[in-house]
């Protein structure tokens, strides 16, 4: 099947983001097709190979709109490269909004589709927005404080808190953000992600695909990024849909991590396990075994969905 990709804005808080718009051109004139809004992880932006999974969904006959966090990539907003998960779900929210208003779209069938950060992101929004009618969460971090207490320690963990408390302090007297390395390899000196894997996956994808990636995020966004838990949300998902995903020898975000908040989760819901680390999801055979699973997910729950029930009120 033939996908229209459209470059495209929409607004989000005080700014607009930057997104694409995958559309099946198959589509008939006054028909609606459901649609999947999607977005990367930490500090990434949409040209890091969302877009095999994008048009997956489009070849199924499901719309995508992939975009950029207000801050990062193409989109506006200031101060650049700061991480605030509420402010990137909001972002989620408001492409859904942009997606019920387009003439092309199904509004009783929409989805979010989430990886790593925003895998963690899918759930909370899901919880929270119930024009959501089925999601995937993949590779997806469900309480970034406890993941990183228990493989790092209580005395790491501290350590990050304070340097929030210093940065707090810093930015009170002086103003202005000060930055960070995103990623850096082991032994280099602090960054928000100083793990080899990260590193390679950044640069790998800055120097082939996604040129607009910088790597640096604000200092003040390690407050943000260590209150954020959106798996103690997961309860409230049921009855939607919820495709949970995850990496076995995944290290960032922990499969133990998503396999209990899988548990707690409402039906109906699957877990698929693949084999690799946490950035097997994104090339190669961990790629296509996630992006077939995602797919016929929202084929089944979307594409093929009965009209939604009228609520009682």
């Amino acid at each position: 099947m033939a996908i229209e990709r459209r470059d495209l804005m929409f607004k989000s808080g005080e700014t607009f983001v930057a997104a694409w718009l995958f559309l099946p051109e198959t589509v008939a004139p006054g028909a609606r097709v459901p649609a999947v809004a999607m977005a990367h992880g930490l500090g990434a932006v949409k040209e890091m190979y969302l877009e095999s999974f994008a048009r997956r969904f489009g070849e199924a006959g499901i719309a995508a709109l992939v975009f950029d966090y207000r801050g990062f990539g193409a989109s506006g907003g200031e101060p650049r490269q700061r991480i605030s998960p509420r402010d990137q779900m909001e972002d989620y929210r408001n492409a859904l909004t942009w997606l019920s208003l387009q003439s092309e779209i199904d509004a009783d069938r929409l989805g979010v589709w989430g990886s790593s950060f925003s895998g963690g992101h899918v759930i909370e929004v899901a919880a929270h927005d119930s024009r959501v009618r089925a999601e995937v969460s993949q590779a997806g971090a469900m309480d970034v404080g406890q993941i990183i207490h228990t493989v790092a320690g209580h005395e790491m963990f501290a350590g990050l808190q304070q340097l929030s408390v210093q940065e707090r302090i810093r930015h009170a007297i002086e103003g202005g953000e000060k930055y960070i390395p995103s990623t850096g390899r082991p032994g280099e000196g602090f960054a928000l992600q100083a793990d080899q894997d990260s590193y390679d996956f950044a640069h790998q994808a800055q120097a082939t695909v996604a040129p607009a990636w910088r790597n640096e995020v604000t200092m003040g966004s390690l407050d943000a990024i260590l209150e954020h838990a959106p798996g103690r949300f997961i309860d409230l998902v049921a009855p939607r849909p919820l495709l949970m995903i995850l990496a076995k020898d995944d290290a960032i975000a922990p499969p133990d991590s998503i396999r209990e908040a899988f548990n707690r989760a409402g039906s109906p819901k699957r877990l698929l396990e693949l084999e690799g680390g946490h950035y097997a999801v994104y090339s190669g055979d961990g790629a296509k075994k996630a992006g077939q699973a995602a797919t016929d997910w929202f084929t089944e729950h979307l594409l093929h969905a009965k009209p939604a029930a009228t609520a009682p009120y």
